[in-house]
């Protein structure tokens, strides 16, 4: 059996997340989602939204508006239920045929309707007749109350969406745009006639590309599989298993990622938290030493990092957070938090490059872990103009 070290293997999982090494700038946004397997979707905006900012943390300062083209033209991808609501590339429809089939025999999903039937046939009849359309554009997402408070036309195009009759075909204005499947998804693609085995089969070997090197836990995470199922079609799945130093669970890695030593430039940038090389919180604690969490549903006062807190990746580690936020044409760190004082020049290089990818001319620090932490990235940006 091939035993990793755990430097090692947090390489291997930083080139296969697409952090070591030149990026492959002409397959773009686009090889990214297809190398990825799922980008996830998040309503949280504040340098932008997550699909956003996976890209960039990748390729850097790529357009906002080209990396909405490269995700909704096309027929190139769609979005579905993977690790979360993600965006992901057309060519794996046939393999999420298992999750459909599994929606279709629960009959429903959080609400039911009043009158499945009928509120499904005028739901197809209108995206049959007039195109693609929001719930807004269908008659209305909502009944009036909270934001669960569905109306019978949303209840009904999204169980179709879950069923597989109907697919998002992009987002416009954070709506998502319903089409028929039968009319969106390219006509090879289009069927459910691989069996669970094949599917599940499929993305375990996609998980396993797409990390490098993971546990059983790691891979049933990326698409929110079950450990039994992972269990079903490791031995099927091509990937090879490993022992990884430190980690004291058995491991598995892509083939291709064990053939050749990680090597290249590091990428120094700012992650979304939704960002799939650190959206598994364990998973980035056992690579990373680095305990992250999401505090945007904590309440305020018991904040630690700040409401969206993302994590600084430089030379292959994370080295610290910032919780970022935009006054006009300023970016305001209104937290960060180093890992070591010798993160400062790296901190405000992710800063200042993040600023000028969403349009800002200025940067500002408002608190630091401490005031000395504070003071050392005000200096770095002053040093770099920001």
């Amino acid at each position: 059996m091939v035993s990793l070290s755990a430097d090692e293997a947090r390489r291997i999982a930083l080139r296969a997340q697409g952090f070591i090494g030149a990026p492959d700038r002409r397959a773009g946004v686009r090889g990214i989602l297809r190398h990825l397997g799922a980008v996830q979707l998040d309503t949280i905006s504040v340098l932008a939204r997550s699909h956003e900012l996976v890209p960039y943390a990748r390729l850097g300062a790529v357009g906002r508006e080209a990396v909405e083209r490269a995700y909704w033209t096309d027929s190139h991808a769609f979005e579905y239920w993977s690790h979360a609501a993600c965006i992901l590339p057309i060519e794996e429809w046939p393999h999420f045929a298992f999750r459909r089939r599994v929606k279709r025999a629960h009959g429903y999903r959080w609400h039911r309707m009043k009158d499945k039937e009928a509120s499904c046939r005028l739901v197809l009849d209108r995206l049959r007749a007039e195109g693609p359309l929001t719930s807004t554009q269908l008659g209305g997402a909502k009944n009036g109350g909270p934001w669960w408070d569905w109306s019978e036309t949303k209840i009904a195009v999204e169980w179709l969406l879950d069923a597989g009759d109907v697919v998002v075909t992009e987002r416009r204005g954070w709506k998502r745009v319903y089409d028929l499947a039968e009319r969106a998804v390219p006509d090879e693609l289009f069927h459910d006639e691989l069996d669970d085995a094949e599917c599940l089969r499929r993305l375990v070997a996609l998980a396993g590309r797409s990390l490098g090197v993971g546990t059983r836990a790691d891979l049933a995470d990326y698409h929110r599989l079950k450990g039994e199922q992972v269990d079903a079609v490791i031995a099927d799945s091509g990937l090879v298993p490993v022992e990884v130093e430190g980690w004291g669970k058995p491991a598995w890695a892509d083939p291709e990622a064990l053939a050749t030593e990680p090597c290249g430039r590091h990428r120094t940038t700012l992650l979304s938290p939704f960002d799939s090389l650190v959206w598994d919180r364990p998973r980035t604690e056992r690579i990373f030493g680095f305990a992250h969490k999401l505090e945007a549903y904590v309440p305020k006062p018991k904040r630690v990092h700040g409401y969206f807190a993302m994590p600084v990746l430089a030379g292959g580690r994370l080295v610290g957070r910032v919780d970022p936020a935009r006054e006009g044409t300023t970016l305001v760190a209104r937290q960060l938090s180093l890992e070591t004082p010798k993160s400062a020049p790296a901190v405000a290089a992710a800063l200042r490059e993040a600023a000028e990818w969403v349009g800002c001319d200025a940067v500002r620090v408002e608190r630091g872990g401490t005031p000395e932490q504070a003071a050392a990235v005000t200096a770095e940006l002053a040093a770099l103009g920001a």
